[in-house]
């Protein structure tokens, strides 16, 4: 008797029953078995084709299995891929290097997910808060938006204001303030002398691609100045080259004190994460006090760094900026058809259909028949983000498919 069954070819019904009995109930994944992909298109098990316009939530911002992400990550496999922190190994140094020069920053603190990002600065601003701002201990807050989305922690949904999220997992982790995304007066009334960081997504990506107004993000940066507490940017959706420029943040030229990355750092190959601070404000943290096993490993380090070698060069983000005209067009052309408003920059956008023409999640299984991926996301809004790599005719393709879709 073996544990594990030998893979067999299975159809995609097959599948999808088998793993609804085997896994557990956390995702709502449409009826598609992927199988094969390369740059933006993937394969299901039978063999039909589908325009990924989704790209893994903008992990794969540089397309599916690009070729120097999987050259970089085929040189290490033959090399070394795990040495934990116990041991120095020879590809960390050039990756944090690396990623300080993109971002501006000085100091890299490599984790895994997204979520271990967020809970690595959320303690990095407390230590700080007691350490060099001088807060009483265990008074620290943190100041948070409205429909933030930075993980699925229970610290983490601690602050949220999704009840999916949140609701059946407390009790919470006290020390956060909530204030409407968006908003300076509120946020600036929020901040008092306990106040640690503000933790905010420059763009909202999973409340529907919320974008602020225009100084929003610049006046984040001078209340937090002022008031002498952190800018915590969370990139991880919104980052390397999504929006037409390096970070969201960069719209604004704004720089904030600690940035969290993710996703895309990865190229959709193996997890990466990373906090990038100011030297004083990571230097708060000293050996034994915050660690991970897998961060840092050899392996997402030279994948990591091949990331920033790619986005080093540009041309990813001049692809987003100039297609993301094309994306908006198209987007402005369907709206009063089926369409009722869309938020876009870059390769990203967030649209609301009419709920009359159905719901998100009814469009996505509309365009799926057509052969494009999309996701839903509250209610009837669908979210746009394909790997940056596709083409003008790719993107017109798809557009002209969600067109059909609306008319129906």
């Amino acid at each position: 008797m073996t544990l594990t069954p030998e893979r067999t070819e299975r159809s995609s019904a097959e599948l999808i029953r088998a793993e609804e009995t085997a896994l557990a109930h956390n995702y709502h994944p449409l009826p598609v078995v992927v199988a094969r992909a390369e740059g933006v298109w993937v394969e299901d098990v039978e063999g039909r084709r589908y325009l990924d316009m989704l790209a893994g939530y903008s992990a794969l911002n540089f397309g599916h299995r690009h070729p120097d992400l999987i050259a970089a990550a085929h040189r290490q496999l033959d090399e070394v891929t795990l040495t934990s922190r116990a041991f120095h190994n020879d590809r960390l140094a050039g990756f944090a290097e690396g990623l300080a020069a993109l971002t501006g920053l000085e100091m890299t603190l490599p984790m895994n997910t997204g979520a271990e990002a967020v809970e690595s600065a959320i303690k990095v601003a407390r230590k700080w808060a007691y350490e060099v701002k001088g807060v009483a201990p265990d008074r620290a807050t943190i100041v948070v938006a409205d429909g933030n989305f930075h993980g699925r922690t229970t610290t983490i949904v601690s602050f949220s204001t999704d009840e999916t999220a949140r609701g059946g997992f407390g009790p919470f982790t006290p020390g956060f303030r909530i204030v409407p995304y968006n908003d300076l007066a509120a946020l600036e009334a929020a901040i008092d002398e306990t106040t640690a960081a503000v933790l905010i997504e420059p763009i909202q990506g999973e409340a529907g691609v919320l974008i602020p107004d225009d100084g929003y993000l610049t006046g984040v940066r001078d209340l937090t100045r002022r008031a002498n507490c952190l800018f915590v940017a969370d990139e991880i959706q919104s980052g390397l080259g999504r929006t037409g420029t390096t970070l969201a943040v960069d719209h604004e030229s704004v720089v904030p004190d600690m940035l969290l990355l993710g996703k895309a750092l990865g190229g959709g190959i193996v997890p990466v994460s990373a906090v990038v601070a100011r030297r004083d404000v990571m230097s708060v943290l000293r050996p034994g006090e915050h660690g991970s096993t897998f961060g840092g490993n050899p392996l997402s380090a030279a994948v990591g760094s091949a990331v920033v070698d790619l986005l080093a060069t540009g041309e990813y983000q001049r692809r987003a900026a100039d297609l993301g005209t094309v994306l908006r067009d198209g987007l402005a052309a369907l709206t009063g058809r089926g369409v009722v408003g869309f938020r876009a920059r870059g390769l990203w956008a967030g649209v609301d259909v009419d709920p009359a023409v159905g719901t998100g999640r009814e469009i996505s299984e509309r365009l799926l028949a057509e052969g494009i991926l999309v996701k839903d996301t509250h209610g009837s809004t669908i979210r746009i983000a394909p790997p940056l790599t596709i083409t003008r005719e790719e993107l017109e393709a798809a557009l002209a498919s969600l067109e059909k879709v609306l008319g129906r």
